[in-house]
């Protein structure tokens, strides 16, 4: 482990050079071998700069073989600190005074050693800021007997934590100490000296970046008081001007640095994704100049939750960290453009040969992502080589799931519940099955045989139900593309052989493990280092070659992730506060194609040719890098590695369902009726932009408000099978009219038709729509052909009158009136009920669901994110001409229509209750909001009760307000329930770094309601609707039919439509 002189050294913020901080003097060699290709990175003279990863996120913490393997990493590039503060670590913040247990001992000391091993600092962090009491001993000693414990261990460094906490001291901590600041440092400093004055000690402050001083940087007491009374010996953590930096200029460090009393170690939160469940960032190190390194003590970056979707976030901090080994003071980041490769500031500083000027390792953020992505590549086509039985994801999507149990369907033929009919995951650098067993590393088999079965829980997200799919296909060799290799080694040579942090021999494109290192060493290990021939007579099936006749289906061959994959994938999830070029511009051309449909649209009367051509050229262009998303979606989720598959699924999951919806609906646009971009911007911190790119396109869909057809959770086992959705054309009739009759019949004992009358049920279920209103039809496809079909109409009441002019009368002469007299079967129910005139709906109901939607979905598709996205590929097309709402026609006795409407968020409405003894009720909405905070703690909704009306309270969205503090903010409402008492509940708890906002979808309460801040001081704004329903009149409706009957003699047809909205 390195040491460090611990004499005080002075920060530099004058402006003068530092010592290189890579040219090291004391350096311990370490307990494993070390590959030849990484670079140690160590102190120079008296300065050493901290430069690595700190585990501080909100959500499940890393695993102890992911750490190791961490270590493995930073070793390799060059990066030399680690930091263990994970927010739900219970021991480390929540319960921080309990002791670790003996088990627990043992994991944090074969932790510790292993990064003693790898030559990485381990630093230890307590946060007590929570609950502690400052002015109390036993408090303060609870404390030191918990770091001593740690030092134990064998931790020589640590750091104490204050960050996310309230800003205020209990009645007893007033009594000893003048401000919030001298507590912290009080005890801060007690630690220090009782430690011995480690040599690597950290504090972090309440006020952790420039949004958080009060009133700013320069004025704040607190950070003065930090910098006047914290021993010299002690670094202070930041994070930047906001919590999420996005950039961080030399001025601003230098204005704390002063401050301060000494050089900052940045706390990088750039990478950080605990405040948003869909984003993800795989974009390079940036923002920060390399000016910065001599101005600063070090730099620890706080990355993605997931610990594989972190490779690129930290190669490029190595990257950066050695780009200015010697100090350079001027700014040497290069900007994006093409033509700015080398500034003219560099060509003075570097005069001379090329030589000199790759030494100084000037920084581009595309080149460090390029070399990033191009040593990435390498490790998805080798199964993982450490042992992660648990998979740790942000947030409530988080998922333990067992490798081992993924692995054993391709080794054998075997029955797997799955989610869909789909292709396995299926790896292409699997070697061919007739390999010498003793020499292929293939997972042990288990001498008595068994079906293997993977259980599936049943969950809310997971409503469909599950089939039982045969896994039979044999997996093939895929070879990655050797010209492609060639430019990665052509790349590396070029750009890298002078950047030795990153491990640029040729084997690091197929090797992610020291060759010294043996990969089975662990027992629990997911793969087991031999087979023994008595194993493999076990299952002899499932080494025999499967050879395909000419007109049988081909193997399954997995194409294999290309450079390009990767570089597309970063790009969608780049950084907090910008996309990549390519994701930019596929948001940009969405939304031109959105804004200009209408030069295309069947209602345009005069078409002029050339907006025509450039609209469907772009639109084209779209749907190629649409596609493009969709395959890199197949081969990714192809890749051997599924231990970085399983951190990247749920994302990559998630754009692939916008960008299928997105396409499908430029598609509609461009033959269908004619219907401004939110881009990143503005000064908010990035929790302001939900969803990342994905968020951004649902914000663009005329839906965006329909959270739940959004809510596409992936499914358990991940899988590479994809649909399309596109819009109807006439020849799909005959696909639909068989998937309605099959879906109409399932689960009937016998035929409702017969023979004679095959289009009978299609005829009378979507006939209609296909026939009168096909613009807003799509249909669903696989690989067999069409699956399932969405069918809508944007107002029914003219949908109505139209089909008693044209489509009933073709009806009735296609199917005869039955006998009335006698017990009439389900198929002359159907025959009936175009010779009868159907009730219609209620106006009060069609002024709020003016539109007819069916869908239908074949019984071996389960995957219930398709079926949310042809919803809303729908729904968008009738809100784009004018809906307000939708509904569907569903028998009450159809549970499995019932089930599957249900499941795409729709609700029962019962039109029946509508009608009261005065006539029909009547319902209007009002915006409402209102503002809880520690003044204003509660709000009562009541209504008029001399008013012969009913008021409810639709709450939408709770969220907090400007100015809100780093603290718990407990929202509970008090109204009515079914039993007529009263209750009390909490329905929000928001927190200003990880949840600031909750939506409710349409939480609705009858007054009275009482909404109160139950914790913490606000600013909370709830807001949502006002209900007032009341009772029309019978004169009005009297007149409404007057005025409909004077309606009805204008037109031709002597048949009645239904009523019209008035």
């Amino acid at each position: 482990m390195v040491q460090k002189d611990k004499t005080l050294e002075t920060p530099q913020v004058d402006g003068e050079p530092s010592p290189s901080p890579v040219s090291g003097e004391a350096r311990a060699e370490a307990a494993c071998p070390v590959e030849e290709s990484g670079i140690r990175v160590e102190p120079t003279g008296n300065r050493k700069f901290i430069c690595g990863v700190v585990e501080g996120f909100y959500g499940r913490p890393w695993t102890m073989e992911q750490r190791k393997e961490l270590f493995r990493r930073q070793q390799k590039w060059g990066l030399n600190t680690y930091l263990y503060a994970p927010k739900d670590d219970y021991k480390h913040r929540m319960f921080w005074r309990e002791m670790y247990s003996v088990e627990e001992a043992e994991q944090l000391m074969t932790l510790i050693g292993a990064a003693k091993e790898y030559g990485i600092e381990f630093i230890y962090a307590i946060s007590p800021g929570l609950d502690i009491t400052f002015s109390n001993q036993k408090e303060v000693t609870a404390l030191k007997r918990k770091l001593d414990q740690v030092t134990h261990f064998g931790c020589k460094s640590f750091a104490l934590l204050f960050d996310d906490i309230e800003h205020n001291m209990c009645p007893a901590d007033k009594e000893v100490f003048s401000s919030f600041a001298h507590a912290q440092v009080s005890i801060t400093n007690e630690i220090y000296q009782y430690l011995g004055e480690p040599e690597s000690f950290l504090f972090c402050p309440t006020e952790y970046c420039g949004t958080f001083c009060y009133p700013n940087v320069h004025q704040s007491p607190y950070l003065h008081t930090v910098g006047e009374k914290l021993l010299p010996g002690i670094e202070v953590l930041w994070t930047g001007p906001k919590v999420v930096s996005k950039d961080i200029t030399v001025e601003s460090i230098e204005e704390v640095s002063k401050i301060l009393g000494r050089a900052p170690v940045i706390w990088d939160n750039i990478h950080a994704n605990d405040y948003d469940q869909k984003r993800l960032f795989l974009g390079p190190y940036k923002g920060r100049s390399t000016e910065l390194i001599p101005r600063l003590k070090g730099v620890l970056t706080n990355p993605n939750c997931e610990f594989e979707s972190n490779f690129v976030a930290i190669h490029t901090l190595a990257t950066w960290y050695k780009s200015n080994m010697n100090g350079v003071r001027k700014d040497v980041v290069m900007t994006d453009g093409e033509d700015s490769t080398v500034s003219i500031q560099i060509k003075l500083e570097n005069e001379g040969s090329d030589e000199e000027l790759e030494t100084d390792m000037l920084y581009s953020p595309q080149l460090a992502l390029k070399l990033a992505l191009t040593e990435w590549l390498g490790d998805f086509v080798e199964p993982h080589q450490y042992n992660s039985r648990q998979v740790p994801q942000s947030g409530p999507k988080s998922t333990a799931i067992d490798v081992t149990s993924m692995t054993a369907p391709l080794l054998c033929s075997s029955t797997t519940v799955t989610t869909v009919f789909q292709q396995p995951i299926v790896s292409p650098a699997m070697p061919p099955l007739c390999l010498d067993p003793l020499s292929h590393p293939l997972a042990k088999i288990p001498q008595d045989i068994e079906e293997v079965e993977v259980e599936k829980k049943d969950s809310d997200e997971e409503p469909m139900e599950m089939v039982v799919e045969k896994l039979d296909e044999l997996e093939q060799e895929a070879q990655t593309d050797p010209e492609e290799k060639q430019v990665g080694l052509i790349l590396v040579e070029k750009m890298a052989e002078d950047l030795k942090p990153m491990d640029t021999d040729k084997e690091c494109l197929t090797e992610s493990k020291s060759p010294e290192e043996p990969i089975q060493e662990d027992p629990g290990c997911d793969i087991a280092p031999m087979q023994t021939d008595d194993q493999l007579k076990l299952v002899p099936q499932a080494f025999e070659l499967f050879v395909p006749g000419p007109d049988e289906k081909p193997l399954f061959t997995a194409e294999p992730l290309t450079l390009d994959d990767l570089s597309l994938l970063a790009e969608l999830f780049y950084l907090p506060y910008e996309y990549g070029p390519k994701a930019v511009q596929m948001l940009k051309e969405f939304d031109w194609l959105r804004a200009n449909s209408s030069v295309v649209s069947v209602n345009c009367k005069r078409k002029e040719t050339e907006k025509v051509a450039e609209w469907q050229s772009r639109a084209e262009k779209f749907e190629d890098m649409c596609r493009s998303v969709i395959q890199m979606f197949t081969r990714l989720s192809n890749s051997a590695n599924h231990t970085i598959l399983y951190d990247l699924y749920p994302y990559i999951w998630d754009i692939k369902s916008i960008i299928s919806m997105v396409k499908s609906f430029v598609q509609w646009l461009g033959c269908r009726s004619q219907s401004s971009a939110q881009f990143l911007r503005g000064d908010q911190e990035p929790w302001a932009f939900k969803g990342g790119l994905a968020g951004e396109f649902q914000r663009l869909l005329p839906i965006e408000a329909a959270n739940d057809l959004f809510f596409q959770p992936p499914p358990s086992l991940p899988t590479s099978k994809t649909y399309s959705i596109r819009p109807y054309f006439p020849k799909d009739e005959t696909a639909i009219y068989k998937i309605c009759k099959e879906m109409y019949s399932e689960g009937m004992e016998d035929e409702p038709v017969s023979e004679e009358d095959p289009d009978l049920i299609g005829d009378r279920l979507v006939g209609g729509l296909l026939s009168l209103s096909s613009d807003y039809g799509f249909v669903l496809e696989d690989d067999e052909g069409i699956c399932g079909y969405a069918l809508g109409t944007v107002d029914v009441q003219p949908f109505v009158k139209n089909c008693k002019m044209s489509w009933i009368p073709f009806m009735q002469e296609k199917y005869l009136k039955p006998d009335c007299q006698k017990d009439l079967s389900e198929a002359e129910k159907m025959m009936l009920s175009f010779h009868e005139e159907e009730e219609g709906l209620p106006d009060t109901f069609l002024s709020n669901f003016p539109s007819l939607i069916k869908v239908d979905i074949h019984a071996k598709v389960t995957d219930p994110s398709v079926a949310k996205s042809m919803m809303g590929c729908l729904l968008s097309s009738l809100k784009a001409n004018g809906s307000l709402g939708a509904f569907c026609h569903v028998r009450e006795t159809d549970k499995r229509m019932l089930d599957f409407y249900d499941k795409m968020s729709c609700h029962d409405e019962d039109c029946t209750t509508e009608h009261g003894p005065a006539g029909q009720s009547k319902l209007e909405s009002f915006l409402f909001s209102c503002e809880l905070s520690s003044k204003v703690p509660f709000y009562t909704f009541q209504g008029d009760e001399e008013e012969d009306l009913e008021h409810f309270l639709e709450l939408r969205t709770i969220c907090l307000g400007e100015g809100a503090k780093e603290e718990s903010n407990v929202v509970e409402v008090t109204a009515m329930n079914h039993q007529g008492k009263t209750v009390s509940v909490p329905i929000a708890n928001l927190h200003i770094s990880c949840l600031p906002m909750v939506s409710l979808g349409e939480f609705e309460l009858k007054a009275p309601v009482t909404i109160r801040l139950k914790a913490g001081t606000g600013p909370v704004t709830v807001s949502g609707l006002h209900l007032i329903a009341s009772e029309v009149e019978e004169s009005d409706n009297m007149s409404d039919d007057e005025d409909d009957d004077e309606d009805e003699e204008e037109e031709i047809t002597p048949i009645k439509p239904a009523k019209k909205k008035q």
